[in-house]
């Protein structure tokens, strides 16, 4: 009675082992598959972060070049007005600069 009571219990040991192992395994599955869910969700919203950063970079830097060429454009608009309302005076000051210029690159 006592050998058959113990190969009882040693049945019984034997199938709570193989039931860990189960249970072990599903569980390792589970986390394998939730952290492959959450690596991909991260990785989406990384890239979709990362997207809205560069328009939000691509829109200002398109906004600044504008507001560069506008001020070019006025600059230039600027200086033709005054080479037209003073043209003799223009011409001396740049022969000026040229001379001064000319000075600086002969040292």
């Amino acid at each position: 009675m006592e050998a058959k009571s113990s190969q009882d219990d040693y049945k019984q040991v034997k199938e709570d082992v193989q039931a860990l192992r189960d249970d072990l395994a599903k569980l390792t599955r589970t986390v394998s598959d939730n952290q492959k869910h959450n690596v991909s969700s991260l990785r989406d919203e990384i890239r979709r972060e990362s997207l809205e950063a560069l328009d939000s970079v691509r829109q200002k830097g398109d906004e600044a070049l504008r507001r560069a060429r506008d001020a070019g454009d006025r600059t230039a608009h600027d200086v033709e007005s005054r080479i037209e309302e003073r043209p003799f005076l223009s011409i001396i000051v740049m022969f000026l600069a040229g001379v001064l210029v000319g000075k600086l690159f002969d040292r």
